[in-house]
């Protein structure tokens, strides 16, 4: 019987949540305070820890730390009734298996806490895509499938071979296209595998924080710093730095960010004291970043350094029969997570698949189908449990598409015609958007669940289009 610690220092969730796991068969102990649950885990075996963010002697980002030095095996989910991007990204980023907010879902919790367990004890899967043979995988390693086409080959062999290099990598992509995987793959071919490997998303980061965020701060060197900060950048030390949409950083950040590469010294906002680090650097952007440099929005110097060696990441309509390995790998994921034992897709539901651009590529790809298998109640899906949009073929026009040219270099495709269809599908795209907003009260996480894009695509929407949100 799988054994939980529930670390929260209120009695009532504390015990509510205990009855909860011990009535679905789990050994459940509780503690009130991060102090006596660190106490507990050394005198007793846990197999998986559950935290609340706020405790009465130290915070969950803490007792994620104790745990994943002292017990590295054990995966640990965080709960807290304070939301914010900062908190949920520093949770993963340290270790912890995933971050839930307060009122927790029950059933959601549940089934987190099973998908958990489950990942520890097999954490070697296999992967069985339709018609394939099997290919055993590691968790964590091919959350990014190479897939088979031209393109997938060509991403796996130059991952390969830069990985064991210190050199900088630059992941070109649309959004969507798997770019933290690719730089997962890069970072467990290099030589810094088993040392951190941390993920720092440049678009949810306001001009403010962007710079404590990566170098830190120390107290009081602006208002709101109560408290020392450590940057990402200490603590990728002898890792792997993953940044990803590099373009949104500001002008002032791509100075220190340039400084941090050239003389792997930083300095915290507010400290006169250097810090040196030894990090690898991989970036990710959707943007044409070389275009943004020859125009001035982007440091050119920063850009030749961040550049040291490109990837280009394919969007899903070009990569053929990739498609449907990456199908079926979210199919099995979606069974698993969901409890559910779908067989696959039925022959009209492969044609729509194929008829379909797939804007969001392999985010909206693994949505899509997590949604169907939700829905399906027979044992394949159909077109019956897919979004309208998907089954009628149209989708949000995708603009500055950047593929490679012949010489390597970044180039925007062209519209067919740019003078009138180009600009009506940008005007119905930005009504769209605005119509959506206006519904849900401005309310932007429901806006992008609703028009199927994540959250950072739509915050880039907006500014694109200058919408007063």
């Amino acid at each position: 019987m799988p054994k939980i610690l529930v670390i929260d220092d209120d009695p009532s969730f504390n015990m509510m949540l205990t009855t909860f796991l011990k009535r679905n068969e789990f050994e459940v102990e509780s503690a009130h305070s991060a102090e006596s649950g660190i106490d507990h885990l050394k005198n007793h075996q846990v197999d998986l820890v559950l935290t609340d963010y706020k405790l009465p002697d130290q915070d969950g980002i803490s007792v994620i730390k104790k745990v994943k030095d002292d017990y590295p095996g054990t995966p640990v989910i965080l709960m807290t009734h304070y939301a914010d991007i900062r908190t949920a990204v520093k949770s993963i980023q340290i270790g912890a298996f995933e971050f839930v907010t307060k009122p927790v879902n029950p059933d959601e919790l549940l089934l987190l806490v099973k998908r958990a367990l489950k990942e520890k004890k097999d954490p070697v899967e296999e992967v069985v895509p339709s018609g394939k043979s099997k290919k055993s995988r590691k968790k964590g390693d091919l959350d990014y499938i190479s897939g088979e086409s031209k393109y997938a080959k060509k991403v796996y062999e130059h991952a390969s071979l830069v990985g064991p290099t210190d050199m900088s990598v630059l992941i070109l992509g649309e959004s969507g296209t798997g770019k933290e995987f690719a730089a997962k793959l890069i970072y467990e071919k290099s030589n810094r595998q088993g040392k951190p490997f941390i993920a720092v998303d440049c678009g949810a980061l306001s001009d403010e924080l962007a710079a404590s965020e990566l170098f830190g701060h120390v107290k009081g060197s602006f208002t709101g710093a109560l408290q020392d900060k450590t940057g990402q950048f200490e603590y990728a030390n002898g890792g792997t730095l993953f940044l990803d949409e590099v373009g949104n950083l500001s002008y002032e950040v791509q100075v220190k960010l340039l400084r941090a590469l050239q003389e792997q010294k930083i300095r915290k906002i507010g400290s006169n004291a250097d810090i040196e680090v030894d990090v690898r650097i991989i970036a990710a952007t959707n943007d044409n970043l070389k275009k943004k440099a020859e125009e001035g929005s982007f440091r050119l110097d920063l850009y030749h350094r961040l550049n040291e060696f490109s990837i280009q990441l394919y969007p899903l309509r070009h990569r053929g029969n990739d498609l449907f390995i990456f199908a079926d790998h979210f199919l099995n994921e979606a069974n698993d997570e969901l409890g559910k034992d779908i067989e696959g897709f039925t022959a009209d539901t492969v044609e729509v698949f194929k008829n379909y651009p797939w804007p969001g590529n392999l985010r909206e790809l693994k949505n899509v189908i997590k949604r169907a298998v939700l829905l399906c109640q027979d044992n394949k899906i159909t077109p019956e449990q897919l979004p309208e949009e998907i089954k009628s073929g149209v989708s949000p026009v995708i603009t500055e598409q950047t593929l490679p040219s012949n010489n390597g270099s970044i180039e925007s495709s062209e519209e067919t015609n740019p003078k009138d269809l180009k600009q009506l599908q940008e005007t119905s795209e930005k009504e769209t958007i605005e119509k959506v907003l206006k519904e849900t009260h401005y309310n932007k996480s429901l806006a992008a669940k609703i028009l199927n894009i994540d959250r950072k695509t739509l915050y880039n929407k907006i500014k694109r289009y200058e919408i007063d949100a």
